[in-house]
């Protein structure tokens, strides 16, 4: 039987770029929200959830962050996707003719520049796919896609422009779901932990606790800061470690956490992916 992974989007989005990159041996499952693709792994309709958490030119994807810690699903492992945005019209049109480009709202500010430059107006899609798909179904020859290549094959449209993007390492980072935490050890670029954590109610509450693992020689390569429940006052952390949660620095960090700590869950354990330790690439 075909495992699946599901994916916010249409085809052709770049998580459905990032299924078919880290996980090729497994079938696409498009969602319309984070939410049903969550909701799809945790029903059992999916194996895995490709979910996007962070893009290197626009920062955090939305408020993916307050709803992995509900999921009741476990981080298992990394990808990341090197974002080419190209400019997709309809066969026969020209970069010339192209008015409006419509776009994910978080892609819209990553090719801003090759926009303005050729006084093209924006238009938000709920997807990058799905906006590829609108313009291949209409019959306006001055709206255009932004969107990846896969999306222009698998919708019959010319990609107009290629490689808009502002940044030339413009990249986003995935975090595959599952059901099941897996604590094995694999990979061979050392272990990534993460988790959530809120500090209790004391003066200097945080910096006591992130103390733990400066002294035992822990790296937090992540931390983040999100209001629970729409309270100023309820800060909950998302914080990511290198590390296994069995190495004996890493428990004596969690130790010292936890001390400092009303609420602490741990969201997954998985492989660092190789792009991690990557200089620039383009």
């Amino acid at each position: 039987m075909t495992k699946r992974i599901a994916f916010q989007g249409e085809l052709g989005a770049y998580g459905h770029q990032a299924c078919f990159e880290a996980r090729p041996d497994f079938e696409p499952l498009p969602c319309p929200t984070f939410e049903s693709a969550i909701e799809a792994v945790r029903k059992g309709d999916a194996d895995l959830g490709m979910i996007a958490v962070e893009n290197s030119t626009y920062g955090r994807v939305g408020d993916v962050h307050t709803l992995l810690p509900e999921s009741g699903l476990h981080i298992i492992d990394e990808a990341f996707v090197r974002v080419h945005i190209n400019l997709l019209g309809k066969p026969g049109a020209q970069l010339s003719h192209i008015r409006t480009a419509a776009g994910h709202v978080v892609i819209l500010p990553q090719c801003g520049k090759f926009l303005r430059e050729n006084g093209i107006a924006t238009q938000v899609s709920p997807d990058n796919a799905r906006a590829a798909m609108d313009v291949a179904q209409g019959d306006d020859m001055s709206l255009g896609a932004l969107a990846s290549e896969m999306a222009a094959d698998i919708y019959g449209l010319n990609v107009l422009a290629r490689h808009i993007e502002d940044h030339d390492r413009n990249t986003t980072r995935f975090l595959i779901m599952a059901r099941e935490l897996d604590l094995s050890r694999r990979g061979n670029q050392g272990m990534v932990t993460s988790f959530v954590f809120r500090v209790r109610n004391i003066p200097a509450a945080l910096y006591k606790a992130m103390g733990g693992f400066a002294t035992n020689g822990v790296n937090m390569t992540k931390l983040e800061s999100y209001m629970v429940g729409g309270q100023f006052t309820a800060t909950q952390f998302y914080a990511e470690v290198e590390g296994h949660p069995d190495d004996r620095n890493v428990q004596n960090a969690m130790e010292e956490l936890d001390y400092f700590t009303d609420h602490i869950r741990l969201m997954g354990v998985f492989p660092a992916a190789p792009r991690r330790h990557e200089k620039a690439s383009t």
